[in-house]
């Protein structure tokens, strides 16, 4: 067995919670049990990082789960045991319902394809989600043949229940000890080992989509839609790591089942499970017109009403699907929400309740590869701590901390909140821990990007009311405000509707003699220091002309242009980045002097716009000999606004009607009202 550095940090601070989780697949595939039913056995009798002691308990544990578990065909054995035996003990998913005729309650064991075991109403009281759809759980099954005389008698009895899960209380005073010997890189990637996967085959994104699947089991009422390709274990979370989820598969969902049963007053899903998740989403009907509604309601406020009474529940709703297509094609023929059912895809007022979209095409394909060998949290351990953390929150942690941009609305507030709380609860499980601020800003760009995805298909659907998605965060009092963008939407040759940090400016030079016309982006930052320093490497002769007079008019406009801030006393760095066959960046001294500006003042340039002009030493603006083929650029490139000189307005009328009606066209008198009309307001 090869131990690392996170191998050795566990073994340290969480014996006895830890479980080889090779081991565990070896097991999950020879007994036909969930994973965390084996892992709840192998941390019974194998919680040890003695090789002696992990052999010895690997037999009890063989020997448990063969003699317990039914295989396919081997019922009437178990049957016949019970019989000869009086008694015999399985591991087996238990569920029950109430046989009115006999006012008594019956138990199904299907495994031993067994569907009226007499169970008494203390058991069935005791452990209430027997009713909703069952949980795994260790049965002793008892025999009667006196009652098997009976005429319709009911032989076969439960006698006890024992359920797979664990039942410490100080599970999470435990994590949150643990938690203090990792740094937050090795935290993170032992909880994605604790769920079965390497990290060291995953890239960041990969990484964020696996966390944001783990939210809904920490956060209560969170609503989350994953949708993406096939074989990425969309599903395995729900229905093999934890006892507290429930997964639908694709079909009929009940409202009876889903809620309350108006006949028995019996609580459905929602209320006796942390998440319920609907397994291929696209396949899901309700039995009742009124489902939907009724489901929109809960996903808003957590409650619902049937009959007199509301119900309240803090079950999350997770909703899992398939592309059956790539995410650019899927855009290009509609939006990311389109394989919902039809009564659900084009509902805005669903789609504003979800708090975070999942890029499922994030995920790669689950292989052994991806799987991992190492030490991770016994399951059983790991989604009792996640259910005890539902009970807490994490949103004081970004108070004062995190300012959010006016492009939020109050649903969009509350849906990061909601995602960020969960994200830090997973990476501090301890309600007193010092919160960092990079995993702070790390939660909150990961919670608005999921939470942007909803509303950018709102806004694709046609609903004007979610026109501004340009979602952005302030840090501290005193920080840039930085825009989230979500990367479907980017694409690496378009200008993209986002504004960009400060000091990036989009240009395009209008070219010269042996030149054509290209897109290039300014990008400029500045520090403690004096000049303006050009990375490019070699520096094209035109550009560095051009920084030239931005530079003098900075110094000479600097009170009209930024105030009372000395550019004097800033030193700037510049680079300059081609998008076409053009390299010179010839005449984009108006998109120089913006971005040196903009970097000062610490202010982004609205999205989707494009500057353009030169400004000369004394001050004034260029004329641009060829605007029509720049504006033509421009709509080409994807930009929504383009900025011009005044001049260029009556060589304009030669544009095509066409070309004028998709891009707007913006003129500016000198380089000041170019500044004011470039940044975001």
């Amino acid at each position: 067995m090869s131990f690392d550095r996170i191998d050795e940090i566990a073994a340290s601070a969480l014996d006895g919670y830890l479980v080889k989780k090779d081991l565990v697949r070896t097991f999950s595939r020879q007994f036909p049990v969930p994973t965390y039913v084996v892992e709840f056995m192998l941390g019974r009798y194998c919680a040890s990082t003695d090789e002696d002691e992990i052999q010895e308990g690997i037999e009890i544990v063989q020997k448990q789960l063969k003699s317990k578990t039914v295989k396919a065909g081997e019922q009437e054995l178990f049957k016949a045991r019970a019989r000869e035996q009086g008694e015999v003990r399985i591991i087996d998913i238990i569920n029950a319902r109430l046989d009115e005729k006999s006012d008594s309650y019956v138990a199904t064991l299907p495994s031993l394809q067994l569907k009226d075991v007499r169970i008494s109403a203390e058991l069935v009281s005791e452990h209430e989600r027997i009713l909703t759809g069952g949980f795994y759980a260790e049965v002793s099954l008892v025999y009667d043949a006196a009652i098997a005389q009976e005429n319709r008698g009911r032989p076969f009895g439960i006698e006890s229940i024992r359920a797979i899960q664990l039942s410490q209380r100080n599970v999470l005073d435990v994590l949150a000890e643990a938690r203090k010997e990792f740094t937050t890189e090795e935290w993170k990637d032992f909880l994605l080992r604790s769920i079965g996967i390497e990290p060291s085959g995953l890239n960041n994104r990969g990484k964020d989509a696996f966390f944001l699947r783990m939210v809904p089991f920490v956060e209560r009422n969170y609503n989350l839609v994953e949708l993406g390709p096939r074989g990425t274990g969309k599903s395995h979370l729900f229905q093999q790591v934890s006892p507290y989820a429930h997964l639908v598969s694709g079909g009929k969902a009940t409202v009876a089942k889903m809620f309350v049963d108006n006949n028995s007053g019996r609580r459905g899903l929602v209320c006796q499970y942390d998440v319920v998740c609907f397994d291929e989403v696209s396949g899901i009907s309700f039995d009742k017109k009124d489902g939907i509604n009724i489901m929109k309601g809960y996903m808003e406020s957590g409650e619902f009403s049937r009959g007199k009474e509301s119900i309240r529940a803090d079950g999350s709703i997770v909703m899992v699907g398939n592309f059956d297509v790539d995410v650019e094609q899927q855009q290009r023929i509609g939006h990311l929400f389109g394989p919902l059912p039809a009564e659900m895809r084009d509902d805005t007022a669903l789609m504003d309740r979800i708090h975070s979209y999942l890029p499922g095409w994030d995920v790669p394909k689950i292989g052994k590869d991806i799987l991992t060998n190492h030490f991770g949290l016994v399951s059983d351990f790991l989604s009792e701590c996640m259910s005890q953390l539902r009970l807490q929150s994490r949103v004081s942690a970004i108070q004062g901390r995190v300012h959010f941009g006016g492009a939020l609305s109050g649903r969009d507030t509350n849906a990061v909140n909601k995602t960020v709380s969960g994200l830090l609860k997973l990476m501090y499980p301890g309600d007193d821990s010092e919160i960092l601020d990079e995993d702070v800003e790390w939660a909150v760009r990961l919670a608005m990007e999921s939470r942007r995805r909803v509303k950018e298909q709102q806004k694709r659907i046609g609903a004007a009311e979610f026109r501004n998605t340009h979602f952005s965060y302030v840090m501290g009092t005193e920080g840039v405000e930085k825009y989230v963008s979500t990367p479907e939407l980017q694409s690496e040759n378009s200008i993209g509707i986002d504004p960009l940090e400060p000091g990036q400016v989009w240009t395009i030079s209008p070219g010269g003699f042996d030149e054509h016309p290209g897109l290039f982006r300014i990008e400029a930052t500045e520090g403690p220091g004096s000049g303006v320093k050009i990375l490019n490497k070699p520096i094209p002769a035109a550009f560095k002309e051009s920084v030239s007079y931005a530079e003098q008019n900075l110094y000479s406009k600097s009170k009209l242009l930024v105030g009372d801030k000395d550019p004097r006393s800033h030193e700037f760095a510049l680079q300059l980045r081609a998008f076409d066959s053009a390299k010179s960046g010839a005449k984009i001294g108006v998109g120089v002097l913006i971005a040196l500006c903009t970097a000062m003042l610490k202010k982004s340039v609205r999205g989707g716009l494009i500057v353009a002009g030169e400004v000369n030493l004394g001050g004034s603006i260029d004329t641009v000999h060829n605007p029509v083929s720049l504006v033509e650029i421009a709509v080409e490139k994807g930009a929504t606004s383009i900025l011009m000189p005044v001049s260029c307005r009556r060589q304009l009328f030669d544009l095509s009607d066409d070309m004028a009606t998709k891009v707007d066209i913006q003129f500016y008198l000198d380089s000041r009202e170019a500044l004011l009309k470039s940044i975001v307001e």
